[in-house]
């Protein structure tokens, strides 16, 4: 599972509530009274799988504020189910509702489309895996990317360091594929090369070139079982991991998974993804 040390987490939850917050929350400040207390609970208003629960305890805890989760992170949740109760000053917590708020409903919305399409993909081929690309929100790669960890995904590279992915531009700029994979061999033996493929002759010359990893990018699920049988009869599948990126979604991921490839990469799991709604209800508030 994807993790980040809780003090760097903590600073971007704070950077996140600093830029809603603005010189102060005014509202809070002028309606509620300065040592009143709250109890509030998180409840979900659709069904789902939750994720952001421990990120919803870091900002609390930072805020001064005393959460209590009622599900664990990756659980199947029904609509009206009470996530987290929540406990504290009034004003800090009416302040960082809409923060909180934003984690676990966007977080949670990514975790579900994963598990969904996931789930789908397993049904047609139990060892295809689903994983993210880097289309994230700027500020939200960690929150994203654990999202879809969180739903049974997996990651695609996490930085521009993490793999030498040599796509249509890198290609265009070296002259050829084997070129580009030939200068990327001087580079580090620890990273893997991959080179982004639009026909089953240029998955042949990556493959020749020595890359490790060949990216099937917009070719249709039957081209990509014809460029993946043509791998094999030139002995060169077994040594290689196989990606399918481009146009996949819940309608065409089955036949997709069916063509043969290891991977499937989908930008739609954080870049256009629907949030699950939660809301936070306050229960019974109270003086010191």
């Amino acid at each position: 599972m994807l993790s980040m040390p809780r003090e760097l987490v903590k600073e971007k939850l704070l950077a996140f509530l600093k830029e809603d917050v603005g010189q102060a929350d005014i509202t809070s400040q002028l309606v509620i009274r300065q040592d009143a207390l709250a109890q509030a609970d998180v409840i979900t208003k659709e069904s789902g799988v939750v994720a952001g629960l421990e990120e919803a305890h870091i900002l609390l805890e930072a805020m001064g504020l005393t959460g209590k989760s009622l599900v664990a992170d990756g659980a199947a949740i029904k609509s009206g189910a009470t996530l987290m109760h929540i406990e504290g000053n009034a004003r800090d917590l009416l302040t960082a509702e809409r923060t909180l708020l934003n984690i676990i409903s966007r977080m949670s919305g990514i975790a579900t489309k994963t598990r969904t399409l996931q789930d789908t993909a397993s049904d047609a081929n139990p060892s295809v895996k689903i994983v993210s690309t880097r289309k994230v929100s700027p500020g939200c790669l960690y929150f994203d990317k654990r999202a879809v960890m969180i739903g049974g995904g997996d990651s695609h590279r996490l930085h521009l360091d993490d793999l030498i992915l040599i796509k249509d531009n890198h290609k265009a700029l070296a002259g050829s594929i084997g070129e580009a994979v030939q200068r990327a061999k001087v580079g580090s033996f620890t990273k893997k090369i991959e080179v982004e493929v639009t026909s089953a002759d240029e998955a042949i010359e990556a493959a020749e070139a020595g890359a490790d990893i060949l990216m099937f990018d917009n070719m249709s699920p039957s081209l990509i079982k014809a460029a993946v049988q043509l791998l094999e009869r030139r002995g060169m599948r077994k040594r290689l991991v196989l990606e399918a990126s481009g146009g996949i979604d819940e309608t065409n991921i089955s036949e997709f998974a069916r063509s043969g490839v290891d991977i499937l990469s989908l930008g739609s799991l954080t870049h256009s993804v629907k949030a699950l709604d939660v809301s936070l209800e306050v229960r019974s508030p109270s003086r010191r």
